[in-house]
């Protein structure tokens, strides 16, 4: 199956923290917005009501636009049943897909919502993809690591109805998506249960076999932020079809932004393939220039997209260094003067500037307040908000960027975009006064009558213009008049009250026709028989955390089931984290890159290194056929005595415990 016979629509699926970002992410264009619903979402702490994904549901609806909430964190067995009511309020809610990890979830009493496959699944193959697809998902996040032929290879497999999504902008987990548990092992916060402590953005020491400090203090795991404005086309011609904007933590700021930059772009797409088509209804206007790089950034990549690239990590820092802004010119006691580079905007009250010490390391300060020092605006005095003498290595001639700039955070707290849809307007005169039919973009069709008497107007010049004047204002609703037409068998008098009236009541038929019309996205039948799992064998990595997630696999062929990393089994020495992402390579200690290195791919083994943080040690091992490292380490044993002590103090959050080898022929 080709990519290009896949679905004719593209979707712009952006992040929503509460009900009111993903307003204004409908605002902004979005065709889907992803939000966490009360709770077992992966991002623990954005969470919503299901009074609010109501709002947020009926606002979208009213656009076209789709509501997906996440449910995709592991699942304990006493909170299967907690997690089937969830779904079933959301259900109620108006939601319209469940972004699910769990596999238990499948094996429970679901509402006939739409399941997508969360990027927690590790969606790396063809295979995997596959089976998710036959097993009942309407949609699939594939991995972030993925290049372009992977993503045709796998797209050219799938169903035609089967949707793929992919991440186009924000943080990147440096790990596979759901094969990290740095963060359990260290802290018992488990990134698979939606509360990773970042382990990945700390800095670490990196030694060899022999002691030899590789690296001091840099952030080795930490990578640029994602970005793939440049690859939107290929990724269509790959057979992507939602374009998924990291961020449910992220600001209203942050989401309106982005994706407004990312709606332009994909109209873009739009109009140089007329056989594609956006998945909701309207344009959007912005009062505003789109920018990604005036939000929070470690820098960019476009990852593995491409191919490997040279440059993806965010090694010296992993806070955001800002926009350019100039060079310091003088040091006081009190204060700064600054001289801005040219093209860049005034200073202002509140705005953040950082620079980069001696060391290399990011250093920053708000500001308290500013004076410019020349008409042309060009030098400023600049009062920080901490005394001058405690900021490191701030000196003539530092290099400044501004990573905080109030005038731009003042412009986005405004109304900021107006989404409209087309509507074509017909009015004519019907023997008892007046009608008014209303045809939007998308065919939907609805009529209001006005029982009214044929009056002759005093000025029948004046009528034409004045009643498509008066029918046209549609400022107060979702629509914008793109025709009006005409039909009267003379320039009848209309009072504009009656014609207000009118209107309105074509508008609300108009809107309640569109929802009538709506049709919920249906579920993905799973194949029947359940098709055979890929392995037959599964360990920890699988992230199986309850005994109907284990029955699933089991129903699919698999035959032996390891628990999950956070059910305690795996104690000794195991891959914490495993990730596309290689240090030798970074930092040019590849043996591939050696000169003079010959022989085929996978013959080549890497030394081990280790990273150090504290009194927290891991050890890098390289796997150098498939390209990727593990990073290997233990759990705490302050964290395992927690664990235990929490089991013990109450039995339902004892996890499942899985036999850990295959058992003898008799007993399957």
């Amino acid at each position: 199956m080709s990519a290009q016979h896949r679905s004719r629509q593209l979707e712009l699926l952006s992040p929503a923290r509460d009900a009111d970002i993903g307003i204004e992410a409908v605002n902004h264009g979005a065709d889907a917005v992803y939000i966490g619903g009360p709770g077992f979402g992966a991002r623990a702490s954005a969470g919503n009501a299901v009074a609010d994904i109501e709002r947020l549901t009926k606002h979208a609806h009213r656009f076209g636009a789709k509501i997906f909430v996440t449910l995709n964190t592991i699942l304990r067995d006493d909170e299967l049943d907690d997690a089937r009511r969830m779904a079933w309020d959301v259900y109620h809610a108006g939601a319209d897909a469940l972004i699910v990890q769990d596999m238990g979830l499948l094996e429970l009493d679901l509402p006939p919502l739409q399941l997508h496959a969360s990027t927690q699944c590790d969606i790396r193959s063809v295979e995997k993809a596959k089976f998710l697809a036959e097993s009942g998902f309407a949609q699939i996040v594939l991995a972030r690591e993925l290049t372009l032929p992977q993503i045709r290879a796998v797209a050219d497999a799938l169903p035609r109805e089967t949707v793929l999504e992919f991440f186009v902008h924000g943080a990147l987990c440096v790990a596979y998506s759901g094969q990290c548990y740095v963060s359990h092992a260290f802290t018992g916060r488990s990134a698979n249960r939606g509360d990773c402590s970042q382990a990945c953005r700390l800095p670490y020491t990196v030694t060899d076999t022999q002691g030899r400090i590789v690296a001091h203090d840099k952030h080795v795991l930490s990578m640029k932020d994602n970005n793939q404005s440049a690859n939107l086309a290929a990724l269509v011609d790959a057979g992507v079809r939602s374009f998924k904007i990291e961020g449910r933590y992220k600001d209203m700021g942050y989401v309106k932004n982005i994706t407004a930059h990312y709606r332009r772009l994909l109209d873009e797409v739009l109009e140089q393939r007329p056989a594609l088509s956006r998945a909701s209804s309207g344009r959007t206007t912005f009062f505003f220039e789109p920018d990604p790089d005036r939000n929070f950034n470690r820098g960019t990549t476009d990852y593995f997209v491409n191919g490997r690239q040279d440059d993806i990590g965010a090694f010296d820092t992993p806070k955001h260094a800002g926009l350019p802004l100039g060079h310091v010119s003088k040091v006081a006691k009190d204060h700064i003067e600054v001289v801005l580079d040219e093209g860049v905007g005034a200073l202002n009250n509140g705005d953040s500037i950082t620079w980069f010490d001696l060391q290399q390391e990011l250093q920053g300060v708000q500001v308290n307040t500013v004076e410019a020092l020349d008409d042309a605006g060009t030098r400023w005095r600049v009062v920080p908000k901490e005394p001058v003498a405690q900021l490191k290595d701030l000196r003539r001639d530092t290099v400044l960027q501004r990573n905080r700039d109030m005038a731009w955070e003042r412009l986005l707290r405004k109304k900021s975009s107006e989404r409209r849809i087309a509507v074509d307007l017909h009015f004519e005169e019907t023997p008892d006064g007046f009608a008014l039919s209303l045809t939007d973009e998308d065919g939907h069709y609805a009529r209001a009558e006005l029982a009214h008497a044929h009056e002759r107007a005093q000025h029948p010049e004046r009528v034409e213009p004045q009643l498509r004047e008066q029918l046209g204002k549609l400022g107060a609703t979702i629509f914008e008049a793109r025709e009006v037409t005409l039909r009267l068998s003379k320039p009848w008098f209309v009072p504009a009250g009656a014609l207000n009236a009118l209107r309105r009541d074509a508008v609300a038929a108009l809107e309640a026709e569109r929802e009538a019309c709506r049709e919920r996205l249906l579920p993905a039948a799973p194949v029947q028989p359940p098709v055979p799992y890929p392995e037959d064998t599964l360990s920890y990595l699988a992230n199986v955390y309850n005994r109907k997630a284990h029955d699933f696999y089991v129903k699919h062929g698999v035959k032996v089931v390891e628990a999950a990393y956070e059910s305690h089994e795996a104690l000794g020495e195991a891959s914490l984290m495993i990730t596309k992402h290689c240090v030798r390579f970074s930092l040019s200690l590849c043996p591939k890159q050696a000169k003079g290195v010959t022989g085929v791919q996978g013959t080549v083994r890497a030394e081990p290194l280790t990273i150090t943080h504290g009194d927290e040690v891991l050890t890098l091992r390289f796997d150098c056929k498939p390209c990727e490292m593990h990073v290997v380490g233990r759990i705490k044993k302050n964290v395992l005595q927690q664990a235990r002590a929490a089991e013990k103090a109450s039995l339902k959050a004892v996890p499942m415990q899985f036999y850990r080898t295959r058992p003898p022929a008799q007993a399957r």
